[in-house]
């Protein structure tokens, strides 16, 4: 049986769209510009989108909001904080922060498919903080970061 994800479309939203999957195996469901009206993301800016949608997720899940490849590569709008992070005590409406790094001006039109909603398990974790570092073995990689073990 599978977890259960609910979700509901705001009123007032008339193009907040169902969640489905493009296709059997597609991992993401598509979320879509919900306001009545075209948003203009100027090149270099950034643009908060309606979706139109509400969930109830799970504890020990988070969902993930992801670019559109089309998107992407076509328009050069993509999710600013890949993959951002739709909690689950979150109640508001899920809004999608896009950012266009493309040359022209993107108009997003009512209904146009703006970027993907991917569920994620959460690996049952707990940080725990030590006092001291010497609890921290050497390794060959050390502090070495940002492009260190080779483009």
């Amino acid at each position: 049986m599978s977890d259960i994800i609910a979700y509901s479309r705001i009123k007032g939203r008339s193009k907040a769209m169902p969640l489905v999957q493009a296709t059997a195996g597609a991992a993401g469901y598509d979320v879509c510009n919900a306001s009545a009206k075209r948003i203009r993301i100027d090149p270099g800016k950034v643009e908060v989108i309606p979706t139109g949608i509400k969930m109830v997720i799970p504890e020990g899940y988070e969902v993930q909001v992801r670019s559109r490849s089309g998107l992407a590569a076509n328009a050069k709008l993509f999710v600013l904080n890949a993959p951002g992070t739709i909690d689950s005590d979150y109640r508001g409406e899920i809004g999608v922060i896009l950012a266009n790094f493309g040359e022209n001006i993107f108009w997003v039109e009512p209904g146009t498919r703006i970027a993907q909603l991917v569920p994620a398990k959460l690996p049952d974790i707990k940080f725990v903080e030590q006092v001291t570092l010497d609890l921290f073995e050497d390794t060959e990689r050390g502090e070495k970061g940002f492009g260190s073990t080779g483009l």
